[in-house]
């Protein structure tokens, strides 16, 4: 990795109001988005849903986990990233299916919604992990 790289890697890491501002525009931008009785669509797949769902709450939980430890040291460990990347988005997920229960043409509370958010939560914790140990790293 360039030298260049690894300090914007590292300055934005710790840059933790940045992250902290990611965290409240994801939570606005999914209020909206759960208020809306007709999404935009793209192309249809199978699991399309889950997998826009699991996209969402891992960048979320990308957020949230970057504003919480981007600047700890020593880095910290698996359990450590996991446990609130798991709180943030089994409660976050569980307010947002109950919020689209209100919404008309949405139905909300949705298990496998739910499933999907958590999941995106788990692969947050091991991408963050991974970037974090690669700017210690320099």
């Amino acid at each position: 990795m360039s030298p260049r790289l690894v300090l914007i890697g590292s300055r934005l890491m710790g840059n933790l109001w940045l992250w902290w501002l990611g965290v409240f525009v994801w939570l606005a931008l999914l209020w909206v988005l759960s208020s809306n009785s007709a999404l935009p669509s793209g192309p249809s797949f199978p699991l399309k849903d889950k997998l826009l769902h699991c996209t969402y709450f891992c960048s979320g939980a990308f957020c949230f986990l970057l504003a919480i430890y981007g600047r700890s040291r020593p880095l910290p460990g698996l359990k450590s990233l996991m446990v609130p990347a798991f709180l943030f988005t089994a409660f976050i997920g569980a307010l947002d299916e109950f919020h689209q229960t209100f919404t008309p043409g949405r139905s909300g509370n949705d298990p496998w919604d739910w499933l999907a958010d958590v999941t995106g939560g788990v692969l947050a914790t091991w991408i963050v992990l991974r970037v974090l140990r690669q700017f210690a790293a320099h």
